[in-house]
């Protein structure tokens, strides 16, 4: 398999997962404002989207969407419980949490990476996220994950888009459940691997 990434965007997630898997892969840089892959070859034959992450897998066949190619991988060893088994109320409630990162989280963020939004949205947009992110660490109370003591799939969504949180200065320091989570998924050695791949230690 191959994974298409951008360093430190949501391509991180799938990056990781494929890490705590122990999965064979690849992976290759893509500059998406030239929508170029390191190798040169024309991103948009690659995904049409023009986004990553992309994992192309075995049979050539690629896959897109971040919080779908994290519930592949995760099914891919079943083994590494990186996810509850599927037919469970546990597994709806780790999609939940998988749509919740993706759509209240992670789409935003967009307005602050957008320089064509006005200041005013902007600063709506950092009001809304910290909400989002007081519930988060209300949720993270007495528990080391978002789904209790066991790292999944869920949690590689969660810290990277808290990597941008970091990134745009937001203040965790009165969120001691939210930013402990982040140190400790900075610690696993998955994580630390991934982010020095992207060459971002």
């Amino acid at each position: 398999m191959k994974l298409y990434y951008k360093p430190g965007a949501c391509s991180l997630s799938p990056h990781i997962v494929l890490r705590e898997a122990g999965l064979d892969f690849s992976i290759e840089k893509v500059d998406l404002a030239a929508k170029k892959t390191e190798h040169g070859a024309d991103f948009l034959a690659v995904n049409p989207k023009g986004q990553v992450p992309v994992l192309q897998l075995d049979d050539g066949s690629i896959l897109t969407e971040g919080a779908v190619i994290v519930q592949y991988l995760a099914d891919q060893k079943p083994d590494r419980q990186l996810l509850p088994e599927a037919g469970t109320p546990a597994r709806y409630h780790a999609l939940e949490w998988l749509n919740y990162v993706a759509t209240e989280l992670h789409k935003g963020f967009s307005p602050l990476f957008n320089p064509r939004f006005p200041d005013e949205a902007k600063a709506v947009a950092r009001e809304m996220l910290e909400k989002k992110f007081a519930f988060l660490n209300d949720q993270l109370a007495g528990k080391e994950y978002l789904l209790g003591n066991r790292f999944s799939v869920v949690d590689a969504y969660l810290f990277t888009v808290m990597g941008w949180a970091k990134a745009l200065k937001f203040d965790l320091s009165a969120l001691p459940h939210l930013s402990a989570f982040v140190e400790r998924m900075a610690a696993r050695p998955a994580v630390d691997a991934a982010l020095a791949a992207e060459g971002m230690k």
